[in-house]
């Protein structure tokens, strides 16, 4: 270090020129970042789906009427559709093109009174009678397979049960009636708990076992297949695990392969399956019969149709052109756009059924409605499957459209349980009770539901009804004189202090602090005295 003339010190060592440093602008700090990635635009499928679901969920009975009009627009369908396939049939028999048809309409009223009937009802009233409909169920499932149950045979199974002129199918109601119980005994339930007795899967697991295989012994395995998918999808919504269903799925597998294996009438079914699969039928005369005249009426049909009754199929070219292939007259007569308005219906059906599942009030009402929606919706689309060559001709028929009086009531009484689980939603009631009830309602008779609190639900008839009456005679009444308020009763003597007097403490004249005009009028416990007086 050394010393200038000026006293100042002075570093002997020589400073280092400093480098100007050039300060990046913000182009060059953001080059030099790693470009983000901007978030990708939704699709204008996405954004129409999104806006569907927002202009749903802005109305509270949206699910309400969609399942309603779904529902009495397949059964009117069903009737034009089952008047026009079976005009043939029916006059060989009958002599008459109108007695099928006939019969059919008949049965779809009754189905559309059990519709009006269960929308009256409750969804929780069915929850008490669950175990004796379940045992009912069961009890019919056993007399099919007596001598007694065994008075109709169709397309190789027997599961009917004829009672003079009327038929009906079992199986149909154990559906209905596996979907309640089902219910009821997995509502709130732990499903890590699966093994024990007292937490109702066990118990649930073994009668739907139960119930399987004896429509499986019926040999209608088309039904068995649909009460597989209902149980199936009844576990699923009750949060079983996901092993046990992979297990049960293998099982089902298995048995497929069985049966494939086996020989006979069935394993025949899969080999025309796999014919129609590939587009190539060895034989079209035998079992594949139906199946390729089924493909010849979608043909014909084209894209507009050959026209409504103007069906070359129901002249005795399909065997059950008014049953199973019901779907490729259809087609025939109203094309391919009538084929895909079915398609639709069914979907619509599926998305708001399983909507009102998602906002049902309980999970008891939550599982009713997954059971009944899938129930409809999976036989629906296994008999258009297998119409189509997906999947292997089962037999089961498609829900409101084909003929049969026992699935006409059935379903439509199913869809009613449905729908008024809809109308029980919290927005739904909340809607009618603050906008009044839809036009529907009004002109059939149908009741405003009632919001959750309001009723007891567990309570006995017989206490209900004197619950109510007390209610009743409290407010026409007012409360007994012995019951009320001191300061009450000398306030409200007739002869009364002068209005100068201050009111008692806790007087209802007293309203913040300060007294207000009391009006007679309004006090119901004064008008309640004078008319017991």
């Amino acid at each position: 270090m050394t010393v200038t003339q000026g006293g100042q010190r002075r570093n002997p060592t020589p400073r280092r020129s400093a480098r100007p440093v050039a300060h990046p602008g913000p182009q060059a700090r953001t080059a030099k970042r790693p470009a983000s990635s901007a978030p990708a635009q939704p699709s204008a499928l996405a954004r129409l789906i999104r806006r569907g679901e927002a202009a749903v969920d802005a109305r509270p009975l949206a699910d309400y009427t969609m399942i309603r009009t779904v529902v009495l627009v397949l059964a009117g369908l069903g009737v034009v559709m089952v008047m026009s396939s079976s005009m043939a049939s029916s006059y060989a028999s009958s002599a008459s093109v109108w007695a099928q048809a006939v019969k059919q309409t008949v049965m779809v009223v009754g189905g559309l009174v059990v519709f009006w009937v269960m929308l009256k009802t409750s969804p929780d009233k069915l929850r008490r009678y669950s175990h004796v409909i379940m045992a009912t169920a069961v009890l019919l499932l056993v007399a099919v397979l007596t001598p007694l149950g065994t008075g109709r045979e169709e397309v190789g199974s027997q599961s009917w049960i004829a009672l003079g002129p009327v038929s009906f199918q079992p199986s149909e109601f154990a559906r209905v009636a596996i979907a309640i119980w089902g219910a009821t005994v997995l509502a709130n339930k732990n499903p890590k708990h699966i093994r024990r007795l007292d937490n109702g899967f066990a118990p649930f697991i073994v009668v739907a076992a139960l119930c399987v295989g004896l429509i499986g012994l019926q040999g209608d395995f088309g039904m068995a297949a649909s009460f597989s998918v209902v149980v199936a999808f009844i576990l699923i919504f009750a949060g079983i695990p996901k092993r046990v269903i992979a297990a049960a799925g293998v099982v089902a597998a298995i048995a497929l392969v069985g049966v494939f294996l086996a020989g006979g009438y069935r394993s025949n079914r899969f080999h025309v399956y796999f014919d129609a699969l590939f587009g190539h039928f060895e034989d079209t005369r035998d079992i594949a019969f139906q199946s390729h005249q089924g493909f010849l009426s979608l043909a014909d049909g084209s894209v507009f149709g050959v026209g409504l009754g103007q069906s070359r199929a129901k002249w005795f070219y399909l065997p059950e052109a008014r049953n199973d292939f019901i779907f490729a007259v259809i087609g025939e007569e109203l094309g391919l756009w009538g084929g895909a308005l079915v398609i639709i219906l069914f979907g619509l059906l599926a998305v708001f059924g399983l909507r009102t599942a998602r906002r049902a009030r309980n999970q008891f009402q939550a599982l009713l409605a997954a059971a009944l929606t899938t129930g409809v919706v999976s036989q629906a689309f296994i008999n258009i499957a297998y119409v189509l060559g997906l999947l292997p001709v089962t037999g089961i028929q498609l829900p409101m459209l084909s003929a049969g009086g026992t699935s006409a009531v059935i379903t439509l009484g199913a869809m009613g349980i449905l729908a008024s689980i809809a109308r029980h939603e919290p927005d739904a009631v909340s809607s009618m009770q603050n906008y009044g009830r839809p036009a529907f309602d009004r002109v059939l008779g149908i009741g405003e539901p009632k919001a959750p609190g309001q009723r007891d639900s567990q309570r006995t008839t017989r206490a209900a009804r004197a619950a109510r009456s007390a209610e009743r005679r409290a407010e026409r009444f007012g409360a007994p004189v012995t019951a009320r308020p001191a300061a009450a009763r000398e306030a409200y003597r007739p002869a009364a202090a002068a209005p100068s007097q201050a009111p008692a403490a806790g007087d209802s004249r007293l309203r913040g602090g300060k007294p207000t005009r009391y009006d007679v009028r309004r006090d119901s416990t004064w008008r309640g005295s004078r008319r017991a007086g």
